[in-house]
């Protein structure tokens, strides 16, 4: 039985199955063979691994500390690889069990952001009169303000929690999102398949969700990595000025009491560069992944390598 009679046996469903496999798999081909995007996935696969089996890993009664067992900035040692904070814990147990707020909150604020620069974006960009033009001069608005201080005023209105965190960084950040999907809807808005649809009597939501949105979200996917990497920083930042969840331990926090405790002016490096190296590979991770993507999901990235 030739492969065309078996094709054709096949349902739809099974055929739109088939051909979703098969550009995954050419997907994944393309990214395999971006050495740097392939390095970003397997340090970010490294420490989503460490935040996931953090319980494995370290034992959580080392957070707290009441039960710190350590020195005052004791150097590292064979009990303490990394050395200790100022109230006797193991910066290593810190660092493991920071690794799960650090990405927690750059994660579920990146999806915060995604969504609403996505909504924003496709409206503004497929929809004509006042609609359209009261959603991007809002986008403007936004992208004007300068970040930190408003991600300042909103955590000091909001609280200091985890979750206002995530939130505060994810209400802030989704302009950049909103007019990159615009542009690619008004381009989308223009192609021929689209006003077929309009012809043959499409509305307008089958439009956006069967036609502008599946040939925007290459371009979401990727922007979202690149989203992951500013709000881990915006997060550390935020706890580094004290205005993260002081009940939790983040990798923004370690830096903020290094800080006042005068890590550096007392040669105390242990408690102060792990953290950081840590920031700056995770940001290198999502950075390099993103570039990849981008660079799979738009031929001519590719073409002017």
């Amino acid at each position: 039985m030739s492969a065309e009679t078996a094709t054709a046996r096949l349902t739809p469903a099974q055929v739109s199955r088939q051909r979703r496999a098969a550009s995954l798999r050419r997907t994944w081909k393309q990214f395999r063979a971006n050495r740097a995007g392939m390095f970003g996935l397997v340090l970010l696969v490294f420490f989503v691994l460490v935040a996931v089996l953090a319980p494995l890993l370290a034992d959580p009664a080392g957070l707290e500390v009441t039960k710190a067992t350590g020195g005052v900035l004791e150097a590292p040692s064979a009990e303490f690889p990394l050395g200790t904070d100022d109230t006797g814990r193991s910066v290593l147990t810190l660092l493991i069990w920071g690794s799960r707020i650090s990405l927690f909150v750059g994660l579920f604020s990146t999806a915060i952001s995604m969504v609403i620069g996505t909504l924003i974006g496709l409206a503004s960009g497929f929809f004509e009169g006042w609609t359209a033009r009261m959603l991007f001069r809002l986008t403007e608005w936004f992208l004007v303000i300068p970040f930190l201080p408003l991600a300042i005023v909103l955590a000091s209105v909001l609280g200091q929690s985890l979750l206002n965190v995530a939130i505060v960084i994810g209400v802030t950040s989704w302009p950049g999102t909103a007019l990159l999907i615009r542009s690619q809807t008004l381009s989308i808005k223009e192609r021929p398949y689209l006003e077929r649809a309009r012809v043959l009597g499409a509305g307008r939501w089958h439009q956006m969700s069967r036609h502008v949105l599946p040939n925007v979200m290459p371009m979401v996917f990727a922007n979202t990595t690149l989203t992951v990497a500013v709000a881990i920083i915006s997060e550390t930042t935020l706890s580094f000025l004290g205005l993260g969840d002081p009940t939790r331990v983040s990798w923004g926090s370690m830096l903020e009491d290094a800080f006042s405790v005068g890590a550096m002016t007392t040669g105390a490096w242990w408690f102060i560069v792990p953290p950081g190296v840590c920031v700056v590979l995770v940001v290198l991770s999502f950075t390099l992944v993103g570039q990849a993507l981008e660079e799979v999901f738009n031929p001519r990235l590719r073409r002017s390598r």
